[in-house]
């Protein structure tokens, strides 16, 4: 499996970092035959495809399997989507953080939304990441913020609260800063400049294209549930099809063969 320092080199090269984020491994294994770096996994896609709801639901236990057998089926640097360390004690984070790092995986999500709602303090996150940091030095550790995700707080301090926290976050040993819900290009090259480390968007409909982050000073980009989300679409399509029509016209659609399908997973 690669060294967690290809994921960290990774960020600091001439071009955006674009991350797609994969559920299993036949998806991770079909974004790297697609020729990305690395491969990041969205912690919604995973809990949904099996069987749970988005939002620490997820058993940790299965989580942590579930991304063993993704690394060990990818060849390149997977981004695990840790949400917010299963706890929120320190000393517990510091534990499943450590159980994170066995499973192979080259970096980490690590969210500041508490379980059902609202953030923990600056004081509380900044210990939760110390702890992080700690129990797993080498991982690159992209620490985000909910802020405009979560609509915190009165529209006209959000920035300021969320330029206050990515502050805390780098001190506290952050690799790089995540901040989902932002689209418009003013707003995401005030980010960009507010701190030292590599910025990760969350892109969606409005979001400015690559190049554009590019030009921003964007770092990184990822994509969440949005591909499990679109392939839930195809297949409702073919649901409908065959429900209402009878039909099998989806077969006569694009799609990977079985051959190919086979040889994703055939690593050797």
């Amino acid at each position: 499996m690669p060294e967690p320092r290809v994921l960290h080199a990774l960020h600091a090269g001439t071009r955006v970092l674009v991350l797609p984020n994969a559920w299993d491994v036949i998806t991770a294994r079909l974004f790297e035959d697609a020729g990305f770096p690395a491969v990041a996994t969205s912690s919604a896609a995973v809990a949904n495809a099996l069987g749970y709801t988005d939002g620490r639901a997820l058993p940790l236990d299965l989580h942590l399997a579930t991304l063993e057998r993704i690394v060990r089926g990818a060849g390149v640097p997977i981004s695990a989507d840790f949400e917010n360390g299963y706890a929120d004690a320190p000393e517990e984070v510091a534990e499943n953080v450590a159980r994170l790092a066995a499973t192979g995986v080259s970096g980490f999500n690590f969210e500041d939304t508490k379980a059902p709602g609202g953030l923990y303090s600056v004081e509380e996150q900044v210990a939760r990441l110390r702890a992080a940091r700690d129990a797993a030095p080498s991982l690159f550790l992209n620490a985000r913020t909910d802020v405009f995700l979560e609509n915190i707080g009165p529209e006209p301090v959000r920035f300021a609260t969320a330029a206050l926290r990515l502050r805390a976050f780098v001190d506290a040993g952050a690799d790089g800063v995540f901040v989902p819900g932002v689209a418009d290009r003013d707003t995401i090259a005030r980010l960009v400049a507010v701190t030292s480390r590599p910025l990760n968007v969350l892109a969606g409909p409005s979001t400015p294209d690559v190049l554009t982050l590019a030009h921003l000073g964007v770092r990184r980009v990822s994509v969440g549930s949005s591909p499990m989300r679109r392939t839930l679409g195809i297949l409702r399509e073919i649901a409908h099809e065959l429900r209402d029509e009878g039909t099998f016209g989806f077969t006569r659609q694009s799609s990977v063969s079985f051959a190919d399908a086979n040889a994703l997973v055939a690593r050797g």
